[in-house]
């Protein structure tokens, strides 16, 4: 069963407790999500499970990426302030590919075109009436799987020159 790894810093805790909940079908609205496989996701928390306003957001994404490194048809979730922070961390591994989505239309060209598989979200930026459709729009949009996209997606796992 394919997975939604989520997890945040103390600025996201809020957040990522409305989307784990929603996501595991516990709160209103419902997030529709299946994966491209068209089987439920199983959602996981990665943290934290306390609020902490000494956390580091680096420590939220470098457990949802590594979980998404070591499962390759899971996606992740990350919520900090910006969504900055979580996502120059993220993308410092190898094969994730991770994006900052402040609306719908951000979400849905990240997974479209750069076949993201972490969705970083900003709990201080992001209208909160958009994020169970940016999460949403991100979870079901497929990959165009275009050729262009397929050979620049590549060189993102390159060595710096």
């Amino acid at each position: 069963m394919p997975e939604i790894f989520i997890g945040s810093d103390h600025r996201g805790f809020e957040l990522k407790e409305h989307l784990v909940a929603v996501l595991s079908g516990g709160a209103e609205p419902q997030i529709i999500a299946k994966s491209e496989t068209g089987e439920d996701y199983m959602v996981t928390d990665l943290g934290p499970f306390t609020l902490d306003p000494d956390d580091d957001y680096n420590d939220a994404a470098i457990k949802v990426a590594k979980a998404v490194q070591n499962n390759p048809n899971s996606r992740g979730i990350l919520i900090c302030g910006s969504a900055h922070g979580i996502e120059i961390q993220a993308n410092r591994f190898k094969g994730v590919r991770a994006i900052a989505a402040y609306s719908p239309e951000l979400a849905k060209i990240g997974r479209e075109h750069n076949d993201a598989n972490i969705l970083c979200l900003s709990a201080d930026f992001t209208k909160r009436e958009d994020i169970d459709k940016i999460v949403e729009i991100f979870l079901n949009t497929a990959f165009s799987g275009e050729e262009r996209h397929i050979r620049r997606n590549k060189r993102l796992d390159e060595e710096g020159a």
